[in-house]
This record gives C-alpha cells, sequence and structure tokens, in this order.
C-alpha cells in the first residue's frame, strides 16, 4: 500500500445514498493514511485537515450535497493552490440532470485525477467536450458493496409482514435499493403481473425508499401498481437504519429481480448486495463483454449462479420464466467477505498508483 494521507470529503446526513455511504467505507478502508471532514461550513476546520494531506477525495454526486456544492468547490480550489492532489470519483454522469453536471464541472475541471465507477461512465464522460480540458490521469475502479451480511439477523416488521405472506404461499420477488424512474421499477411489477396471470400467487417486496425531487416518484410508482392488477400484492420498507434488519428482509425474498436500462452494469450495486445475501438475483446481462471485466466479486457472483442472466433486451414473459426457474435453485458457496476485502485493496491501490 502507498504513503499518501487523504481528506474524504462526506455529509451529516443519517439517511446515506450508496455514494455516501461508499466515501465513508472508502476513508474508513484508508485506516490511518484518511481523516474525513463533514460538509458543515466550517471552513477553518476544513483548511486544518487539508494541511495534514496530500490530496482531497471528492464523490460524486452524493443526494445530501444538493445544498452544500460551493464547499467541495473551495475545499477543491485550496488543494490545488497548496500544491494537493484533488482525486473525484465519478459514479454517474450522462443520466445526472444536466444543471447537476454544469455544478459539479468546476470541481471535475480542478481534479487532478478522475476515478470512473464503471467503463460506461468513462465512456460518458469522454464523449463530452468537458473531457478535452480535464485531466488526463483517470481510471475506473471497482465499487465494493456498501453492506455486507451481518452475523445476526434482527427482523423488523417488514421482514414479518414477508414471512407471513410465504407463509400464505406467495412467491415473494424482491427488488433492493432507492426507488426512482431510471432503475424501471414498473419493469418487476409487470413481471409479477404475468407471473399472477399464469397463475402464481406473488407478493413484491421493495427493500428501500422513494428519491425525493421532482418527480412524482411515488404517486406514479402507486399508480403502476393498480394498473398491473397487483394493488394488495406490493409493499415498500421505507428507509431502513441496520444491516441485521435489512438483510433479514432478504431473507424473506425468494427471488430478487431487475430489468435495468442498458443491462447490467458494475455501477448497480444494489444488485450486488441483493446478490450477496445469497438469495437469486435474475438480472438483464450487460449490453458490452467488457462491463464487468475490472469487478471480481461480480464476476464471482455470476459464477456462482448467484447473479443470473437473462439476455440484455429480454422481454416480461423471459424475465418471468427465469424467476421461476431461479426460485429455490442451489447457489454456489462464496467467500463473500474475502472477496470485498479484496475490491477494496484494488481500489486504494489504483488510487494510490495514480496519486503517486
Amino acid at each position: 500500500m502507498g504513503s499518501n494521507r487523504y481528506l474524504v470529503l462526506i455529509s451529516d446526513t443519517h439517511q446515506t445514498c450508496g455514494v455516501e455511504e461508499f466515501s465513508r467505507l472508502l476513508a474508513a478502508r484508508f485506516e490511518a493514511r484518511a481523516v474525513t471532514h463533514r460538509l458543515d461550513f466550517n471552513l477553518p476546520n476544513l483548511f486544518r485537515s487539508l494541511k495534514g494531506v496530500d490530496g482531497l477525495v471528492v464523490n460524486f454526486p452524493v443526494v445530501a450535497w444538493k445544498k452544500k456544492l460551493l464547499e467541495p468547490l473551495l475545499a477543491a480550489c485550496t488543494a490545488r493552490l497548496s500544491g494537493k492532489g484533488v482525486h473525484v470519483i465519478l459514479h454517474e454522469w450522462s443520466a445526472l440532470d444536466w444543471k447537476r453536471r454544469l455544478v459539479l464541472s468546476p470541481v471535475v475541471l480542478l481534479a487532478t485525477e478522475l476515478c470512473f465507477s464503471a467503463p460506461e461512465i468513462e465512456a460518458e464522460f469522454e464523449s463530452t467536450g468537458l473531457a478535452k480540458i480535464a485531466t488526463g490521469n483517470r481510471t475506473v475502479i471497482p465499487i465494493p458493496p456498501n453492506l455486507s451480511p451481518p452475523e445476526k439477523l434482527i427482523p423488523g416488521a417488514f421482514a414479518e409482514k414477508l414471512r407471513s405472506e410465504r407463509a400464505n404461499g406467495r412467491l415473494i420477488i424482491g427488488q433492493f435499493g432507492s426507488i426512482y424512474p431510471q432503475k424501471q421499477v414498473s419493469s418487476v411489477l409487470s413481471v409479477a403481473a404475468d407471473l399472477k396471470k399464469r397463475g402464481t400467487d406473488v407478493f413484491v417486496a421493495f427493500a428501500g425508499s422513494f428519491i425525493k425531487g421532482l418527480d412524482n416518484v411515488e404517486e406514479d410508482f402507486f399508480a403502476a401498481v393498480k394498473n398491473e392488477g397487483l394493488s394488495g400484492q406490493v409493499a415498500v420498507s421505507g428507509f431502513i437504519g441496520s444491516e441485521e434488519e435489512l438483510f433479514a428482509i432478504f431473507q424473506e425474498v425468494d427471488v430478487f429481480c431487475y430489468l435495468l436500462p442498458g443491462g447490467l452494469t458494475a455501477r448497480r450495486g444494489s444488485v450486488l448486495t441483493a446478490a450477496a445475501s445469497g438469495k437469486p438475483v435474475v438480472v438483464n446481462a450487460p449490453s458490452s463483454r467488457t462491463a464487468l471485466a475490472h469487478h471480481s466479486l461480480f464476476q464471482r457472483l455470476i459464477e456462482t449462479g448467484s447473479i443470473q442472466l437473462v439476455p440484455t433486451d429480454a422481454g416480461i414473459p423471459a424475465t418471468a420464466d427465469a424467476v421461476l426457474t431461479a426460485q429455490g435453485k442451489d447457489i454456489g458457496p462464496s467467500d463473500i467477505a474475502s472477496e470485498v476485502d479484496r475490491l477494496w485493496d484494488d481500489v486504494i491501490i489504483r488510487m494510490d498508483h495514480r496519486a503517486g
């Protein structure tokens, strides 16, 4: 491992998004070589923290930073004026609203290193005019899962509800992660509706909460539930505050199902976490053969059958068939903890190498 010291920016939110969790876990994995700074506009503390490090680490986009984007810019400017590195990790790009990309661009231009969460994100960025003037010091890093199976499970009310539905003979189809339009959650509702028409008694469980924003996400979601004829057969957990409760929910799911725009990519952390639970995950295959080449854990989970791929452009009936086939299917063993440790080592080695 290297000797570079880092300051990692984090927020003060309690309901963290995936990018925020990555920021905190990255700082923890650096151990004594990293400190964190909460975006509370305590500028004296920020400037003191920057003095003791070799580089600043900024992850974009962080949902909780919407009203605090001036401070990362000040931090990046100060770091560059002090001769320190600015390491920007981009987890999304084209999927962001153009106004968000515009606001993030100054920090991106100040970066001495750009890290991308997947080859697709790098390609999206490289197709823009911004790429021509941003640093050429770029790399793709594997994003490890933010959550790992805990030693003990603590079932909450939502897990108990699913257990009751299973006891009544229903097939529990699950999704984990925030609910937002780009995730196309309506597709799993269509899969469930297809199975229902075939005579399968289904129940769809969403372990997550609705993304708050300008769109009527929650209203549109429940309208889709009604249109698919699934009223009374769908439930949303809302925010779950502990891994013990979350993985207790996962244990009550029979099959996780995702149909993603363009297929599976390495930035789909929700798929990774669901597969780490030991339950089968049906998802459409990546559109590119190289999409997961840099991510050893995704490859391992596909090898063991934890992630079961359908064609990238699979339709609803074919996906429903795959869900029925995956139900109760044995999954090969995988040492998730060791694989996650290797991924984090890979991330840190790549960042140290590019910073050196």
